[in-house]
């Protein structure tokens, strides 16, 4: 784990000689610089967490060396070295923000030492919460176009089930207009579907949508709907006795269900329309 660097900068070389002398036993790497120009080519080349730096200095004084630390490198914590005689530009640069903290000559060291360490705490913190922010964005972003995906495959199967709504409507009204009588059974023998022409060939009082098949319709035909169902094969089932009337049984894919279709086996009547068809299509004696 790299350690955490530490500048100090002061054009007194018994300052920094004694700061040295403070620091020699701790962890941090320490840096020093005798000018705020030095000070600023260090940066340059290392990743410094602390700087504390004497304000009285030619050239450029210490608040606006941290003037400019925190324009160019603002996670830097920044603290201040000198008298009390220059406590109110110092104090004017802290409600700024420029400065962190204000360390009065001559320092206590076991303050001096304290205050660096909270600093370097400080520091580490705001890392940490700059790499929380940056993590929060990115997976916000993933968020953000995972949604935008999700939208897209949800308007995409509204649409895809809005067409087969309406193919099943067209469906079921071609069914209704068709000579034949049509009833379809799901594979728990519910009655899921007739038309319009099934009562002309059996007695359709008993058979209601959502209710069991059982009971409803003639035994016979029953019978070889549940054939058709369990064998997967289309079943016949004729009655000679019914005008040659004809259910054929046909199974629907992966065994859910069977569609039965009477009709008249005789031709001539095969094709003729169901007692309402003629009116549901609009047609009259009028031509």
């Amino acid at each position: 784990m790299p350690k955490d660097t530490l500048l100090v900068v002061d054009d007194e070389p018994n300052i920094l000689k004694s700061l040295k002398r403070l620091f020699i036993d701790t962890d941090y790497k320490l840096l020093q610089a005798e000018s705020a120009e030095k000070a600023l080519e260090l940066f340059e080349e290392n990743d410094i967490g602390l700087i504390i730096s004497d304000y009285r200095m030619p050239k450029m004084n210490g608040v606006e060396l941290l003037y400019k630390v925190k324009d160019k490198y603002p996670d830097t914590i920044r603290m201040i070295l000198s008298g009390y005689a220059d406590a109110g530009a110092i104090v004017e640069a802290i409600n700024d923000g420029q400065v962190y903290k204000f360390i009065t000559k001559p320092w206590n060291d076991q303050e001096l030492l304290t205050t660096v360490l909270r600093a370097f705490e400080q520091h580490k913190l705001q890392k940490e919460n700059r790499e929380l922010y940056v993590e929060l964005e990115e997976r916000n972003k993933q968020l953000t176009e995972l949604t935008k995906s999700l939208e897209v495959k949800v308007a995409e199967r509204t649409r895809d089930l809005e067409l087969k709504n309406r193919a099943l409507k067209i469906a079921q009204n071609i069914l209704n207009f068709l000579p034949a009588g049509v009833i379809g059974i799901d594979s728990e023998e519910i009655v899921v579907y007739i038309n319009n022409a099934i009562r002309t060939f059996i007695d359709s009082s008993k058979i209601c949508l959502g209710a069991p098949i059982t009971g409803a319709i003639p035994d016979d035909f029953y019978k070889t709907l549940m054939k058709a169902m369990e064998t997967g094969k289309m079943e016949k089932c004729s009655r000679q006795e019914n005008n040659d009337m004809e259910l054929i049984a046909i199974p629907l894919s992966a065994g859910v269900g069977v569609i039965g279709m009477f009709h008249w086996k005789d031709s001539e009547n095969y094709f003729q329309a169901s007692p309402d068809s003629e009116k549901m299509m609009g047609i009259t004696d009028d031509g």
